[in-house]
């Protein structure tokens, strides 16, 4: 699994001219799922995401985590992650793992996150959306749970 995290201010994801998540501080998590991917991967990023320490405590020092500060969760399931782009002008997905897959993974991962106290809200799996989001910094990181 890959994971691109970015620290936000507020952040939504639109479906359709509707809102279907939105959270205020916190993070936007973009969710790749591969055919590789296991229940394993998807706790080591539910041990690894909440806990990274990337807000600011009062002396202005990256120390505080999303636990810490009772921050949200919006999370995006991106097959693109997975997109080769070695070969060609067009990305190759052939990496990303069939939607019938990737959603239960997916759908996992966020419940996971849930039972660990963290307020999860999500957008449509497979659906076209529109994420906005303030990103917070910017902070931005990027996690490939096979770099463990």
């Amino acid at each position: 699994m890959k994971v691109v995290i970015q620290r936000s201010k507020e952040a939504s994801v639109t479906v359709d001219n509707q809102i279907v998540g939105s959270i205020t501080r916190g993070f936007v998590v973009l969710l790749g799922i591969t055919h590789e991917d296991t229940h394993e991967d998807i706790q080591y990023l539910v041990g690894k995401i909440p806990n990274l320490r990337v807000f600011e405590d009062d002396n202005g020092k990256m120390n505080l985590s999303l636990k810490d500060i009772g921050g949200s969760i919006l999370s995006v399931s991106q097959f693109t992650l997975y997109g080769d782009t070695r070969k060609g002008r067009r990305p190759n997905f052939m990496q990303a793992a069939k939607p019938s897959i990737a959603e239960d993974l997916y759908n996992k991962f966020n419940t996971s996150l849930t039972n660990e106290g963290i307020h999860v809200e999500t957008g449509k799996f497979g659906a076209m959306m529109d994420v906005k989001l303030t990103n917070d910094g910017p902070v931005t990181l990027i996690i490939d749970s096979k770099d463990r």
